[in-house]
């Protein structure tokens, strides 16, 4: 499955010094009206929660798919991370819908319990299907994620989700372009969890509102494609639309022979097409922020948003020192929700729960840093400590290098694939007042259950947490 549209030198020709997110949009351009675009969608991936008002929406309208080889479903909200059958009526019902819906307008589907199966965010880079260049829709903000592989990737709600079925376009606004970047070496220890958690700090959760961002400079060349949709997951964390990577040799090396990247035989003609998608040596933004990587250490939030965060060996904040009103308000119901006192050391705040998993961490990559960390210790004796790989494929990888064992024998649970704890729409919930440290990428109130507290950090940082019951740097342990 490749882009219906090979990308234009000649449409960007009209934008001085265009970057890499103007050559998409224009490349993607329908037709143009009154500030507003019809853009062509390359991709659209769906699943359970957000797909079954806009299949009914067709049905209704006596519609078919404009392009169902366009579209591709998978199952993991609702899906219970543990054998058996699933118990939940309501879950029940919606992954069965969408089964239907999938039967019913020809459209590729990765049911629960097939081993393709998995977080939505996670089985489509792991098939091929993301690509450079591309434009790629969902109904699930962390879209974002796939403009690691220098796609233009955003979350969509369920009457887009609709058009997009019907018509194969979407209306959109432009969105402003920032350049984030960050360059020089990185601290031991500090992944791309910790680099988008700064960053997120810095800007504030609304400092990237209106804009698509472009990650550039040394720290995200160097990163993995993991690490690289780590970045652009939590994107939206920040306020912005998406976020995305030009893509090189690293992208490139990923997609080669997976199930859906281009043919061997059009696999180098591709990459040569491929190349062309970078931002000129001098093109120009609505906003560049610089940031040194000096600067970065591993994070951990405080707050009930990724924006309230600090470094491991940072305190939480005294709402009396802060000036702004707002903010200080703000601070204070955080604390209070989250039961911390002001200016206490974050390595000082025990923990209850500990999960490793979702679209944000649930890699092979994320489980083999977590494995390392965890390899040889065990999970303190207060703390219940969960693993949940991103899909069958990580989940069956995982085993066959035998880290599903190295969880179990430190005294984790080692799940199915599934959304699992970083939502409250599955069995896998946090109860009230429990404290977790999670791999995720919210921690609002009450997003892993009425009444939890989410403290988000990377996958080292966590498997260190299950083993000392409360946040400790890596090397300290």
């Amino acid at each position: 499955m490749v882009s219906d549209i090979i990308y234009n030198k000649t449409l960007t020709t009209l934008l001085p010094m265009p970057n890499i997110i103007d050559k998409i949009w224009n490349s993607h351009i329908v037709t143009e009206e009154g500030g507003r675009t019809l853009l062509y969608i390359d991709l659209q991936m769906a699943h359970e929660a957000t797909s079954p008002q806009a299949f009914e929406g067709l049905r209704l309208a006596g519609r078919k798919l404009r392009r169902p080889d366009k579209i591709v479903a998978t199952a993991d909200h609702n899906t219970p991370t543990t054998p058996g059958p699933i118990t939940d009526e309501f879950a029940k019902n919606q992954i069965d819908t969408l089964g239907r819906n999938c039967k019913e307008f020809g459209v590729r589907y990765y049911p629960h319990g097939d081993p393709k199966n998995g977080v939505v965010h996670v089985i489509a880079p792991e098939l091929g299907l993301t690509q450079p260049g591309m434009t790629i829709v969902c109904g699930d903000s962390h879209t974002a994620t796939y403009g690691a592989f220098g796609a233009l990737a955003f979350g969509i709600g369920t009457s887009e989700i609709e058009h997009v079925m019907a018509t194969q376009t979407l209306v959109q606004s432009k969105p402003k372009t920032m350049r984030l970047d960050v360059s020089g070496n990185l601290a031991k220890n500090v992944s791309p969890k910790d680099v988008i958690l700064y960053l997120i700090g810095q800007l504030t959760t609304e400092g990237g509102t209106g804009y698509a961002i472009e990650y550039t400079g040394n720290v995200f060349r160097e990163m993995t494609m993991e690490g690289r949709m780590t970045v652009c997951n939590m994107t939206i964390e920040a306020g912005a639309r998406s976020g995305l990577i030009a893509p090189d040799e690293t992208t490139f090396d990923y997609l080669r022979g997976r199930e859906f990247a281009p043919s061997v035989d059009a696999y180098f003609g591709r990459t040569a097409e491929w190349k062309d998608l970078i931002s000129d040596l001098d093109a120009t933004y609505d906003r560049t922020e610089k940031f040194a990587a000096e600067d970065i250490r591993p994070q951990v939030t405080w707050g009930t948003n990724p924006g309230q965060v600090t470094q491991i060996n940072g305190r939480v904040p005294d709402p009396t020192k802060i000036e702004d009103d707002t903010e200080r308000k703000s601070v204070e119901r955080a604390l209070e929700y989250m039961g911390l006192r002001p200016g206490m050391a974050m390595t000082d705040i025990p923990i209850d729960w500990v999960f490793i998993g979702s679209c944000t961490n649930g890699r092979i990559e994320d489980l083999r840093v977590a494995a390392e960390v965890i390899k040889g210790r065990k999970v303190a004796s207060d703390v219940t400590a969960i693993v949940v790989p991103g899909s069958g494929q990580v989940k069956n990888q995982a085993e066959a290098e035998g880290l599903d064992k190295i969880f179990t024998e430190a005294g984790m649970e080692w799940r199915l694939p599934g959304c699992s704890m970083c939502l409250a729409m599955n069995p896998d919930k946090l109860p009230a007042g429990k404290r977790c440290a999670g791999t995720s990428n919210r921690n609002f109130e009450g997003r892993m259950g009425k009444g939890s507290r989410t403290h988000l950090v990377s996958p080292a940082l966590a498997a260190a947490a299950a083993v000392a019951g409360r946040f400790v740097a890596v090397e300290d342990l």
